[in-house]
């Protein structure tokens, strides 16, 4: 067994923890819990399928197993699976959490007679069906506990499952011998459970383990339990969730006048599981099983409660109701932290599901997800035009000790490295009050309180694209596309939409197009031209990197000379799309083609060296998450430095619903309402001294979103665009056109004025339009 754990660490870990007091153990706990996890706590909503109580170990402290004579039936039948889990549908569920005992046919005749008269081979034969059953018929995800299995049963049982689970419970020996609760199970052998939980991470399954503390067992045990996860997780990365559990004697077992294992050494053990293993590790108790002690688990380093339901009782501990959830929320929210829900596979297994997640299962885990692995708060998603979610109301006063500092770093003129960024983006509660509210206060302090746009018109003169980015329904491969029709307009039909826009009050037109494989760099100059000839005034606001890549590059220059080229034509401006996000990382999964990171920034650089001031853009909300969120934008704010070139930062939120990869399952469906809130909002806080000017998207958003959003630390609302054709191809509902009227009434609404600007943020005094 050496190969698991080494004697002479857990002695020294004892040592170490012995030599402090549990409430100093608990602060040091408490401590690392707070650094990694923040004050989230999760809880999985679910439903109990006892699918046989009928098991062929005889632990001696168990109640979940039965004898045949004691059932109605060996197991339960489709139909009543199938109730149970819509029970839990109806309730707000979404696992599906199957205990069953250990291989019963192996013991029980009736077992193997109903098996086979149903045409299953095994428990876990009927197991993968029923599982599949509950995953076609409802929006459950199941977790599996079926005790020992073999390589080729979590092969044949991940696809139907997002994550499974055995408790090691121990790896003492002394624990199987006669006399001692595991003699007489063959299936409670340490070193069979070992082989188990390695095969599991072999499998790649999201997989659930713990201790069962108070049986038996001594200290310096459960920390040699502990250290074999530890050890096993750091080889396989698979272990999601570490349960630690006490002992309650239950009637009618062979441990029924045992005694219950008391509250303070059940937190040593917690404390001792938190500090042993690794700083990302979830640590759960069952919060059934301490009634009232819910705080104190938590300072132990508690994280999770697992699987509470709303709907059947806990099979395993029956004399121990379940909290009622809104018991359960408030107890946490006593405790300084927030209560949240999560998937049965855990939330950092969530956000890679391409390894941990069979494929079928993939694009129903990326679906529900937010960047977090955490499941959507609302079903709210930008360009449905759906209902602005309510804000939540705030139980907790939890805050985020690490999120305050940044935003004091911030306050005191300091930058914010990656890692503080990216923890911003965590905040919920408070923290995400704090956040919006600090963020519109700079944005008062940086850029007063007008909510600037520009007038402008949309030209894209063709959808035709070489380029496969997988996020784009816009884009046509040929005209003969089966994805709507494709099209190439000329120069008189450009030079007849700026006349137009000129004659509605435009001052701008911002020009973008797919990459057509008859395009080269002459093209683009022709496309200036054509603007300039029909209306020599109006500001060119035109061509992505991408197309600035593909037009220096088939003439043979570099961007510069290219760029100046374009210069003299009559561009004025860039629009800093294509930037997607600008983590190579990323782009090789949903734009592999596309301009690298590094392009992306040296056509800005060559922008800017050259007099062109661009904006800048991100797209989030799909395969991303949010370390790559604060790369992005330090990367935008690092160049601004040394340029100045940047005009505004445009975050645009993924609109999924047309999304070529989104409908091949490889996306998340956007960015959650307060994923998309703190994005603008962090961007004025990130990029503060550097880029002055956040936009948001009212196509993306609709009025209201962009009304919040002007709260939250934005400050402009873009053009009017009067053909917008990007969002609208990619199922977006919030219109080709948002006018000057419609502008005023939302500044209005929030009590601030409205003020049209050019392209490059000069204000246009004659345009300022007081709402007062």
């Amino acid at each position: 067994m050496a190969e698991w754990w080494n004697k002479t660490e857990a002695r020294d870990w004892l040592a170490r923890l012995e030599c402090f007091s549990l409430d100093e153990l608990s602060s040091e706990a408490e401590a690392k819990t707070l650094a990694t996890h923040g004050t989230l706590v999760t809880y999985s909503r679910k439903v109990f399928i006892p699918l046989t109580k009928l098991c062929r170990d005889v632990c001696h402290y168990c109640t979940f197993a039965h004898r045949p004579s004691q059932l109605t039936a060996p197991f339960l039948e489709p139909e009543e699976v199938l109730e149970i889990a819509r029970a839990g549908e109806k309730r707000g569920c979404r696992e599906a959490l199957f205990t069953l005992g250990d291989q019963p046919e192996a013991r029980y005749s009736a077992a193997r007679q109903w098996l086979e008269e149903r045409g299953f081979a095994s428990t876990l034969d009927y197991l993968a069906h029923v599982s599949a059953l509950v995953l076609e018929e409802t929006s459950l995800l199941p977790h599996l506990n079926p005790g020992i299995m073999q390589p080729s049963d979590y092969e044949r049982l991940r696809p139907v499952s997002a994550s499974m689970g055995l408790m090691l419970e121990s790896t003492s020996d002394r624990l199987c011998a006669k006399g001692m609760p595991h003699y007489g199970s063959p299936d409670k052998d340490p070193e069979v459970r070992l082989r188990a939980i390695r095969d599991a991470g072999e499998a790649k399954v999201p997989f659930t383990t713990g201790l069962l503390i108070g049986i038996g067992e001594i200290r310096l045990e459960r920390v040699e339990a502990l250290l074999a996860i530890r050890d096993l997780h750091a080889r396989y990365g698979h272990i999601q969730e570490v349960i630690i559990q006490n002992f309650r004697a239950k009637a009618d077992t062979l441990m029924a006048n045992a005694p219950d294992l008391g509250l303070d050494e059940h937190l040593w053990t917690i404390t001792a599981a938190r500090l042993i293993l690794p700083a990302e590790m979830v640590v759960q108790a069952p919060p059934n099983l301490q009634p009232g002690e819910l705080g104190k688990l938590i300072r132990a380093g508690v994280n999770d409660w697992g699987g509470v339901s709303p709907v059947t009782q806990d099979h395993v501990n029956p004399e121990a109701p379940w909290p009622h959830l809104e018991q359960l929320e408030t107890q946490t929210a006593s405790a300084g932290r927030l209560l949240r829900q999560r998937l049965a596979i855990g939330p950092l297994f969530a956000r890679d599901p391409a390894v941990w997640v069979d494929n079928a299962l993939q694009p129903c885990i990326r679906q529900a997800t937010d960047a977090r692995g955490l499941p959507r708060e609302s079903d709210w998603h930008p360009g449905t035009g759906e209902a602005i979610p309510e804000a939540p109301l705030l139980l907790s006063t939890a805050s985020d000790m690490e999120i305050r500092i940044a935003l004091g770093r911030v306050e005191h003129g300091e930058e914010l490295n990656s890692r503080q960024i990216a923890r911003m983006f965590t905040a919920e509660g408070r923290d995400f009050q704090r956040i919006c509210r600090f963020a519109d206060e700079l944005r008062s302090d940086r850029v007063g309180d007008a909510i600037t746009h520009v007038i402008n018109r949309n030209i894209n003169y063709t959808n035709i694209c070489l380029y496969r980015c997988g996020f784009c329904a816009f884009s046509k491969g040929s005209t003969k596309s089966e994805r709507g029709p494709a099209y190439n307009i000329d120069h008189a039909e450009i030079a007849r939409r700026t006349i137009e826009a000129h004659e509605r009050g435009a001052s701008e037109v911002c020009l973008q197009g797919g990459i057509h494989p008859s395009y080269d760099g002459n093209t683009y100059r022709g496309i200036v031209q054509a603007v300039k000839d029909a209306v020599p005034d109006m500001h060119v606001h035109a061509f992505s990197p991408l197309e600035v890549h593909h037009g220096a590059t088939t003439l043979g220059l570099g961007y510069e000379e290219y760029l100046a080229s374009l210069k003299e034509f009559g561009l004025a401006t860039l629009p800093g799309t294509a930037a997607e996000i600008l983590s190579d990382d990323v782009r090789a999964l949903i734009c592999p083609d596309k301009v690298s990171t590094q392009q992306w920034l040296s056509i800005m650089r060559a922008a800017h060296t050259v007099g062109l001031k661009t904006t800048a853009t991100i797209m989030f909300g799909h395969v991303e998450d949010y370390s790559h969120w604060a790369t992005h934008l330090q990367r935008l704010r690092a160049l601004q430095l040394e340029t100045g070139g940047f005009t505004e930062f445009v975050p645009l939120p993924f609109v999924h619903m047309e999304a070529p990869n989104w409908r091949r399952g490889q996306t998340r469906s956007g960015p959650t309402w307060r994923e998309t809130v703190l994005m603008h909002a962090i961007a004025r806080i990130a990029l503060d001294g550097a880029i002055p000017n956040i936009q948001v998207s009212w196509v993306k958003l609709g009025p209201d979103g962009a009304s919040r959003i002007l709260q939250a630390g934005a400050n402009d609302l873009g053009g009017t665009l009067m053909d917008e054709s990007i969002t609208r191809a990619a199922g977006g509902v919030n219109g080709q056109e948002f006018d000057v009227p419609q502008m005023r009434a939302l500044a209005q609404g929030i009590g601030r004025r409205l003020c049209e600007r050019t392209t490059s943020y000069t204000m246009r005094a004659d345009r300022v339009l007081a709402t007062f």
